[in-house]
């Protein structure tokens, strides 16, 4: 919950007043006794959304993933009703440092080490199951972070069997119906690519174009250099729209039914 200042004048002197402004599903946008009074109420989900720092071409910026993994776990939770999100996790396997490989072989890219990852989630995990989360869902908007989030899940369930806290690896969020759905519409495959192609370029065209260098729009594919496996210049912020939509609804169900099924 966010205070906004307001400035009152009373007899030519300012006086200070708190004028309160709607509530937050975002942890990091609350004070420790708003989220107690939450879990009390029974706000006990929680969203880790994890994103990653890494190239996305020529026309995308390299923090693409930490927006819109942030955008749609926001959305998620206003969905769900009784969940919170937790501060987006930037940092992600990438690929080697030396020799560079994956996407560390292009300038900006930040990458850790997948146990070194695992153990930030776990330990996230472990923060919120100490406060009295009772689901903690790992949302990865990338796919180098889908292996080390279903280790994780895997290992804290299998140690917290014996109690009500269940770690949950989204699996029908990412990459979701969304690139199946391109091709229904009648775009080509290899133009809706697999990364920085048409999925992420068409969401960003309709929550954020300023996120995009529309003069730079081109095909790529793997191994020329470029960064783009796909063709960007297909995006249109109406896909843009339709994409993010099935992706929140897909984490939405899921959330719903392994809350339900998890114990």
């Amino acid at each position: 919950m966010r205070f906004a200042l307001v400035i009152f004048v009373i007899g030519g002197l300012p006086a200070v007043g708190l004028a309160q402004a709607p509530e937050s599903v975002f942890l990091e946008d609350l004070t420790w006794t708003e989220v107690r009074d939450a879990l009390a109420a029974g706000v006990t989900t929680v969203i880790i959304p994890t994103g990653g720092t890494e190239q996305n071409g020529p026309h995308m910026v390299l923090g693409k993933h930490n927006y819109l993994v942030r955008y749609k776990a926001g959305e998620v939770a206003r969905r769900l009703g009784n969940a919170l999100v937790a501060p987006v996790m930037a940092y992600v396997p990438e690929g080697n440092v030396d020799p560079p490989s994956g996407h560390m072989r292009f300038p900006g890219t930040i990458t850790t080490p997948p146990e070194v990852f695992e153990q930030v989630l776990e330990y996230a995990a472990r923060s919120f199951k100490q406060h009295g989360f009772l689901d903690i869902a790992l949302l990865g908007d990338s796919g180098g972070n889908q292996a080390s989030q279903a280790n994780v899940a895997e290992q804290l369930n299998r140690e917290w069997a014996a109690t009500p806290v269940r770690v949950h690896h989204l699996t029908d969020y990412y990459p979701g119906p969304g690139d199946a759905w391109l091709v229904t519409q009648g775009e080509l495959e290899e133009d809706v690519g697999s990364h920085a192609g048409m999925h992420d370029t068409a969401s960003l065209m309709f929550l954020n174009p300023a996120m995009l260098r529309l003069d730079k729009l081109a095909p790529g594919s793997r191994g020329d250099g470029s960064g783009v496996v796909g063709n960007p210049a297909r995006s249109t912020a109406a896909y843009g729209e339709q994409i993010l939509q099935m992706q929140i609804d897909a984490a939405v169900r899921q959330i719903r039914t392994l809350r339900e099924r998890g114990r």
